[in-house]
Parts: C-alpha cells; sequence; structure tokens
C-alpha cells in the first residue's frame, strides 16, 4: 500500500451537514480496502481565480494509506459529483501527520 493525500474543494454554499455527508461518504469507500490516516476540514478558502462560476470553496484534506484501485475509485465518483468543483491526489513515500498547514482555529 502507499500514502496519499487527497484534496477536494467544495462548492462555497454548501452546509455543514452536506459537508459531513461528503466527508463520510468517501470516507467509506476509502476505509474498504484502506485506511484513513488523518481528515482536516481547512474551511471556506478563497480561490486563485474562478473555477465553475465560483470565487471561494470548502477545502477537505485525506491522508490516506491505499492502494491505486481505491484512488481511482474515489477519483472516479468525484468527477461525477456535482458539488465538487476540483480535487488532487497526491503519492508520496511518506506522510507528516502532525503538521497542519491550514487548520480551523476555533
Amino acid at each position: 500500500m502507499a500514502f496519499y493525500e487527497h484534496t477536494f474543494i467544495g462548492k462555497q454554499d454548501l452546509t455543514d451537514k452536506e459537508i459531513e455527508g461528503l466527508i463520510s461518504k468517501y470516507s467509506d469507500i476509502i476505509n474498504k480496502t484502506g485506511k484513513i490516516l488523518k481528515t482536516e476540514k481547512w474551511g471556506l478558502l478563497s480561490l486563485a481565480k474562478k473555477i465553475k462560476k465560483n470565487k471561494k470553496g470548502i477545502f477537505i484534506h485525506f491522508k490516506i494509506e491505499s492502494t491505486y484501485n481505491v484512488v481511482n475509485e474515489v477519483e472516479k465518483k468525484l468527477s461525477v459529483e456535482n458539488k465538487i468543483i476540483r480535487f488532487l491526489t497526491v503519492k508520496y513515500d511518506s506522510l507528516d501527520l502532525k503538521k497542519e498547514y491550514f487548520g480551523q482555529t476555533k
């Protein structure tokens, strides 16, 4: 199994319930054969330029240990999800689970 960081951007008008639904939906897919090491909600952030008429987006970030098949399945489902405007998956040799770059402070 390999390590991946997977980030997706939801539309800016999503409710907290819809965001939690997206997180649980994709967590279930990943947890079938992989393992989520960390989930970070980066919150509503401005985009560098408009994407599908959105100036802002809600960022969700997963750090996972999984096979490529699971990552491929998640990406296929995200590509047709109308609540998601972008996603990105990056493969790593190892992950830093301590540092949180955009964590929300409460």
